[in-house]
């Protein structure tokens, strides 16, 4: 039976799985997309998670699509009001060139026609949380464990209370319920909660951030701010794009897997991390489970995840990712899990 959780401090109660949709409008069709929320919202899953910049890989030809094969379903079944909806807004990065020439600045013009746009996208008047993608600033995020110093920094970057203002404004004006941040580092989320406190600004709700068992750094720094401040995690990639279901393993590439059609997602298949998921997946059958299960159960146990961002491209792996609600993982799993992780630290930041 679903799980619900508060959205950070919010009265909001959402599904601890959390429907991911950035396969939507490149390898699944708007009719799967369709079955998914169908089946999704049939099983009391009841958060949905999408962006400006879905579907995955980005290109110009695709762009924004995921937004309005949700906004055709809202239009279709008329259940808008069944859903908590969160939405992000890219960033500035070459890789998105076809975004606003890759230069986005988090400002105010720039922010309001972004939430308008997602609006009429998606077919509704309101967005739950609306989230930056990823940061303006250079820093580390998308794979980049530790912080470097950068000589090369962009010219005219956005005051963090300039960008706060702006959405405290489309929240003043009704679009938009509440705030979010992903890909965020301990630094930037305390930054803006502190802003917030200074200014009478709205405080963010949640981070959007990688966590599963190949890559736990959430756990320093982030996590404690979660705790303190009462922030949900929304952890994404809880299966590592794929590899933590140990179909990739033994150099294995099933067909029309993701990584197999964009072998750039490679993040999670190098050797310390294939090396981990054989660990995992050993352990996992030990214990009678799947390593799917043991995945995505561990991360829907974790105190300061609000909820679990999964992603299927077919109904039979939306099955088994939102029953891993039901999965309890045993104390000796746990601790058994603890000594992989010692030994396989961070291998896929």
């Amino acid at each position: 039976m679903m799980k619900y959780s508060s959205l950070g401090y919010t009265d909001i109660q959402v599904s601890k799985i959390c429907l991911g949709t950035m396969t939507w409008g490149e390898q699944n069709t708007a009719a799967q997309a369709f079955e998914q929320m169908d089946y999704a919202l049939e099983r009391g899953v009841n958060f949905w998670d999408t962006a400006e910049l879905y579907p995955v890989p980005p290109q110009a030809s695709s762009f924004t699509q995921t937004e309005s094969i949700i906004g055709a379903w809202f239009q279709k079944t008329q259940r808008r009001n069944e859903v908590v909806l969160a939405t992000k807004m890219a960033g500035p990065a070459e890789f998105v060139s076809h975004i606003r020439q890759g230069k986005t600045r988090y400002t105010d013009p720039l922010i309001a026609r972004c939430v308008e746009r997602s609006l009429k996208r998606l077919q509704t008047d309101v967005i739950d949380l609306y989230q930056l993608h990823w940061p303006e600033r250079p820093t580390n995020f998308f794979g980049q464990l530790g912080y470097q110093v950068s000589a090369h920094t962009p010219n005219a970057l956005t005051p963090l209370a300039d960008t706060l203002e702006a959405l405290s404004k489309q929240v003043r004006a009704g679009k938009i319920r509440t705030i979010g941040l992903s890909n965020e580092t301990a630094w930037g989320t305390m930054k803006m909660i502190e802003l917030s406190r200074q200014l009478g600004l709205e405080k963010i709700v949640s981070i959007q951030n990688p966590y599963n068992l190949l890559n736990r750094s959430f756990e320093v720094g982030l996590a404690e701010v979660c705790h303190q401040e009462n922030i949900g995690l929304l952890a994404y990639s809880p299966l590592g794009f794929g590899v933590l279901t140990g179909k990739y393993l033994n150099n294995a590439r099933p067909q029309d897997a993701r990584i197999t059609l964009f072998p750039r997602f490679d993040r999670y298949l190098n050797p310390q991390a294939s090396a981990a998921t054989q660990a995992y997946f050993d352990l996992a059958h030990q214990h009678g489970l799947s390593l799917t299960q043991m995945a995505l159960g561990y991360v829907n146990t974790r105190p300061f995840v609000s909820a679990n961002i999964i992603g299927a491209t077919t109904l039979a792996q939306l099955k088994e990712n939102i029953d891993s609600i039901d999965v309890i993982l045993s104390d000796t799993l746990l601790a058994e899990i603890e000594q992989i992780h010692q030994r396989y630290t961070y291998p896929s930041p």
